[in-house]
């Protein structure tokens, strides 16, 4: 069978790529690449990517496409399922023999809930990776013989045994000339990486324990898993020859620095490259490790600093102390390392005292960006599960009508709306103080592109917080 593989169309800017983080429309146009999906595509003979949401393809756009396709695999997520699902309907409804297949972690986790919502529209829900089940999908496996999968017989939901977690990753195909081939580099931008920018995997997984964290607790594994340093390099060579136009490359693993010996390997081999490179990285990284990076070319870090109280951060299991994450930010600095930190509102043990504790400590570190999430508990998670036996959720709908964030959590000591609110407010109370200002202009002053950047996504966001005032009545 020939695939499509189909990131749907949903929302005006919505980010259903964003791996470990929140599945929104973001403050700031901001989008990853829809890596999960290219894997399997560079396995299968005339298979073809489409992102809806970054190509702007509406819905009719994308069933002109799936007419020329035997099967559409669609990365879906908990907030979009059932927008996903009536995609599916309409792609049936236009070609009735084509096989609907739903991926993504939500259906991993529930994948009879998943079936019984799609009943008649869903042929298939892969659960976990993907990658081998749609490939030996499409080569005609009968579905009883495909490890991995959920499917409807006989008005029975049939599950197959789990598929293993894929150990040899050196495998599996390089996902950036399925970017060349399928997608307009130059469509994804992330605010704080140089733009273009192109992002691969050197691992799966991530050992930490924290209980929010989406994937490593539903797809990905808490057990970490790498591509030699030496299959790494070889794709980012692959990269910058064929490429040109990427102005900087982004290691969007769960975790670049889990495995620091693997970091500090992969750094050393690309080092003669010459690029510019982003990871995700954890505020206990030592400096040893941060200097041999930035000596190899890392400019940019993203880290998930999540609150500034200490008791919260125990509370999720976090495994990072407020101590080792200033620490972090220091070593970064003197190493001229820009962070982005990412923060998450609403965490168990959020109150109006930790919020402006939070906002505080983001400040005290100085940060060149921040972003500001609602705590969101989905299915699989740790957190959804303590959520949902204390009785902390007063919604099952994530998303606002225009794709953004919601916040579904209720405290007894703390709303919804006060919990919606505190991202404007960290916003402004980081971003709008003299020193993160005068900064911004000096670099305007001196760099044009800098210039017409800043200015551009002041823009969005200012556009973005009066459409979160608009939705605010929600949050009650």
């Amino acid at each position: 069978m020939k695939p499509l593989f189909l990131n749907p169309p949903t929302f005006e800017d919505f980010d259903g790529g964003a791996g470990a983080r929140y599945q929104a429309s973001r403050e700031v146009t901001s989008f990853w690449y829809p890596t999960w999906l290219c894997f399997p595509a560079a396995m299968i003979k005339d298979s073809r990517v489409v992102d809806a949401p970054v190509q702007k393809f509406d819905l009719e756009k994308c069933l002109e496409i799936a007419k020329d396709y035997d099967m559409v695999v669609m990365y879906t997520s908990t907030p979009t399922l059932m927008i996903d699902i009536e995609t599916a309907r309409r792609i049936k409804k236009i070609k009735p023999s084509i096989v609907t297949v739903l991926t993504g972690p939500h259906v991993t986790i529930l994948p009879e809930e998943s079936l019984r919502a799609g009943k008649d529209v869903i042929d298939i829900i892969c659960r976990g990776e993907f990658d081998y089940s749609t490939r030996e999908l499409c080569e005609g496996r009968p579905w009883n013989n495909v490890n991995g999968i959920s499917y409807v017989k006989d008005g029975k939901i049939v599950h197959t045994p789990d598929r293993p977690m894929i150990e040899d990753l050196d495998a599996l195909p390089f996902v950036a000339p399925i970017y060349r081939r399928d997608l307009s580099i130059k469509d994804y931008v992330i605010p704080h990486f140089k733009n273009p920018y192109v992002s691969i995997y050197s691992s799966r997984g991530c050992p930490s324990k924290c209980i929010y964290c989406l994937w490593p607790q539903t797809f990905s594994g808490r057990r970490m898993r790498t591509r030699s340093p030496q299959n790494v390099y070889e794709e980012i060579k692959w990269i910058t020859e064929n490429i040109p136009e990427m102005r900087e490359l982004s290691f969007d693993d769960d975790t670049f620095t889990a495995n620091r010996l693997h970091a500090q390997e992969v750094a050393r081999l690309i080092k003669p490259l010459g690029i510019s490179w982003v990871i995700n990285a954890r505020a206990n990284t030592d400096f040893e490790t941060l200097k041999i990076m930035r000596d190899c070319g890392l400019r940019h870090v993203v880290v998930g600093f999540e609150s500034g109280n200490a008791q919260i951060l125990k509370n999720i299991k976090k495994g990072v102390t407020k101590e080792q994450a200033l620490q972090f930010a220091k070593d970064c600095k003197k190493l001229g390392l820009s962070i982005h930190g990412a923060f998450i509102m609403g965490l168990p043990g959020e109150s109006r005292e930790t919020i402006a504790e939070t906002i505080q400590f983001a400040k005290e570190m100085d940060l060149d960006s921040i972003q500001a999430s609602l705590a969101s508990p989905y299915p699989g998670t740790e957190f959804y599960n303590m959520c949902r036996e204390k009785g902390w959720i007063a919604s099952d709908n994530f998303l606002d009508e225009t794709g953004h964030q919601k916040c579904v959590i209720n405290y007894p000591n703390l709303s919804n709306s006060e919990i919606f609110n505190s991202v404007e407010e960290f916003y402004n109370k980081f971003y709008f103080r003299p020193k993160y200002i005068m900064r911004s202009i000096g670099k305007m002053i001196v760099d044009g592109e800098e210039r017409k950047k800043l200015l551009g996504e002041g823009k969005q966001y200012l556009q973005y917080m009066r459409k979160r005032k608009e939705a605010c009545s929600d949050c009650k």
